[in-house]
């Protein structure tokens, strides 16, 4: 069955969440899957290589999971407007993959979290989407004949899902949140079908 790699990195749990959502979305398309992956952490000083699976949650990722999937979706938590070293040293290490064209085609979305509302969810948004048009990915957004973007108070925006965490980094999403990750994961793989990327 052909699947969308869903890929993120979370800490607090905010952006698993949106994770799980965008998978579920993926899952409501006929004939598509999802698969979970998340990326290693990240630190200046490396004593001891990060275990070959996380004691929970999704596998880490590998660049055959690119290569496999007809479609993405990547999410990070913000950091100062911008996603997250782990995914950045992830993706900053896939020159042999954009050389080859592994991601050419291939339809892509993006999803993040912050702690408050004017955090930079756009500017990550959006500086995730750079590297995916390197590779060649056709950038999928969220439109507003989806009715949650218009009454969204918390996260949701036409350059992709996100999350509001507040300042107690509650990891709940609110349910427009969750409506709204799910139907970016159906916008990714109903697309992947139509491109052929699914055939």
């Amino acid at each position: 069955m052909p699947e969308i790699l869903v890929l993120y990195y979370s800490r607090g749990g905010s952006v698993a969440r949106l994770a799980k959502q965008v998978a579920r979305g993926v899952g409501e398309i006929a004939g598509m899957s999802a698969r979970l992956r998340t990326v290693p952490p990240v630190a200046a000083v490396t004593q001891q290589a990060s275990p070959p699976e996380p004691d929970e949650g999704a596998p880490y990722v590998h660049t055959r999971d690119l290569a496999e999937c007809v479609g993405l979706v990547i999410g990070s938590p913000t950091r100062f407007g911008n996603m997250a070293a782990p995914l950045k040293h992830f993706i900053d290490g896939l020159g042999a993959e954009w050389a080859s064209g592994t991601l050419v085609n291939k339809p892509a979305g993006v999803f993040t979290s912050t702690a408050t509302q004017h955090g930079g969810q756009e500017s990550t948004l959006l500086s995730m989407q750079l590297p995916l048009l390197h590779h060649g990915c056709v950038i999928v957004g969220l439109p507003y004949t989806e009715p949650a973007l218009s009454t969204t108070r918390g996260g949701g925006t036409p350059y992709g899902a996100s999350h509001v965490s507040g300042v107690a980094d509650d990891p709940q999403l609110s349910e427009e949140e969750a409506i709204l990750a799910r139907s970016l994961g159906r916008r990714v793989a109903e697309i992947a079908r139509r491109l052929g990327t699914a055939a």
